[in-house]
């Protein structure tokens, strides 16, 4: 049944890499605000950073839930699910923040992410220290067939501009600030190092 571990070992970051999808979930401090659950897909825009610490690359395209409460109280959980292969769930518990396109930092942390990933519509990297890591059975977790990636993201966002880009972000709804008034993307969107 499940186990916790102090670090994302060998076996952790092997399973954890080789994952198609994975989910994000996190929540406001204020009980009657909205938790955020968000699927994550991309080839290549997840990476293990070391035994503590992945990140991934945020694009737009949706709201800036995440952001948001990351901004507010850096609580998020990463979760993988096997589809094949023996049934397997692993969560990792931590404190995110996310990185944006003005930060110092966001230029190199780009070099640790598979060639390509960064492709059009990146708002911001998250950074995700584990604090608890585990797994557990995925007794209940279905079989799924992975087919191939589903380019639509990339191919919208890659008929826009970098200016064109930040006046989306600007104009959509609930990404400067959450569905429940919080600070979400800073905007205007700064421009890509």
């Amino acid at each position: 049944m499940g186990k916790s571990y102090d670090r994302i070992d060998g076996r952790l970051r092997t399973f954890i890499e080789a994952q198609p999808i994975f989910f994000t979930a996190t929540a406001p401090l204020a009980g009657d605000g909205h938790v955020n659950l968000s699927p994550k897909g991309r080839a290549g825009t997840l990476a293990v950073l070391d035994e503590l610490t992945l990140a991934y690359l945020d694009f737009g395209g949706s709201h800036a839930e995440t952001i948001a409460h990351l901004r507010e109280n850096g609580r998020i959980t990463l979760m993988w699910c096997a589809f094949t292969g023996p049934p397997t769930v692993v969560r990792v518990h931590g404190r995110g923040e996310p990185v944006f396109r003005d930060d110092p930092r966001f230029a190199e942390l780009l070099t640790r992410f598979a060639p390509g990933a960064d492709g059009p519509g990146l708002r911001a990297i998250v950074l995700v220290r584990a604090e608890r890591i585990s797994d557990s059975c995925g007794f209940a977790v279905p079989f799924l067939e992975y087919r191939e990636e589903r380019p639509l993201h990339a191919d919208y966002f890659g008929r826009k501009s970098e200016q064109e880009f930040a006046d989306y972000c600007a104009a959509k709804e609930y990404v400067g600030v959450s569905v429940d008034g919080l600070p979400g993307l800073p905007l205007p969107l700064p421009p890509r190092p």
